[in-house]
């Protein structure tokens, strides 16, 4: 009983000396989980944790519904990753996030349909080739190939957005357009653009993105 009424007091006193900040904190609003592809707690007039979603299962879709692209004989090789990928918008985006949900989503769906070929690794596979080649490591288990391997075609995107705000009431108004395209990378042919994924929102008070 006694070694109770000690510890408590023990806790008491160190109630009373965290700082006033700590104990803000303590009181403060907890995490929450959320959906990700639902509405968020904090949402504004652009583009959203759920749009990313939605956005990579549209293009996944178009995609995987042309057979010349999908349905030959042997898989096409695409590179998906943000060097092309141009935000033009007035929002910031981490555009290695958006282009990852898409190459991850066409990945799963694809299925050995598409093979994707890494550009931003050629650091590392060059570095690895000359070691092969020099004799410092061996073949590896599925042997040499004379060059890397070559791509076919390569996804660009841009995002573009239209702004206005009413000076009276401060009400802001964004249309945003994201648009995808295919790039033959031998002829410059685009086989495939994708439907533009457009979202019109208002707000009394916009969000900082960041």
């Amino acid at each position: 009983m006694r070694g109770s009424i000690i510890m408590g007091t023990i806790a008491a006193v160190a109630l009373v000396a965290m700082p006033a900040s700590a104990q803000r904190n303590r009181r403060g609003t907890q995490a929450t989980e959320l959906d990700p592809t639902g509405r968020g707690a904090i949402f504004g007039v652009g583009l959203e944790s759920r749009d990313i979603d939605m956005m990579a299962d549209q293009v996944m879709r178009e995609l995987m519904s042309r057979p010349d692209i999908v349905g030959t004989p042997t898989p096409p090789r695409v590179v998906i990753d943000s060097e092309k990928f141009y935000n033009d918008s007035s929002q910031r985006i981490d555009r290695d996030m958006l282009t990852g949900s898409l190459r991850a989503s066409l990945s799963r769906a694809a299925a050995g349909r598409i093979r994707f070929v890494s550009r931003e690794s050629m650091d590392i596979v060059m570095r690895e080739r000359e070691l092969k080649r020099t004799g410092v490591a061996d073949g590896g288990t599925r042997g040499m190939t004379q060059g890397v391997s070559g791509v076919d075609y390569q996804l660009i995107g841009k995002m573009s957005s239209l702004d206005s705000r009413d000076t009276k009431s401060g009400l802001v108004q964004r249309r945003t357009q994201v648009v995808f395209e295919l790039v033959d990378l031998e002829t410059g042919d685009l086989p495939w653009t994708s439907q533009p994924y457009v979202i019109l929102r208002a707000a009394g008070d916009d969000i900082v993105y960041r």
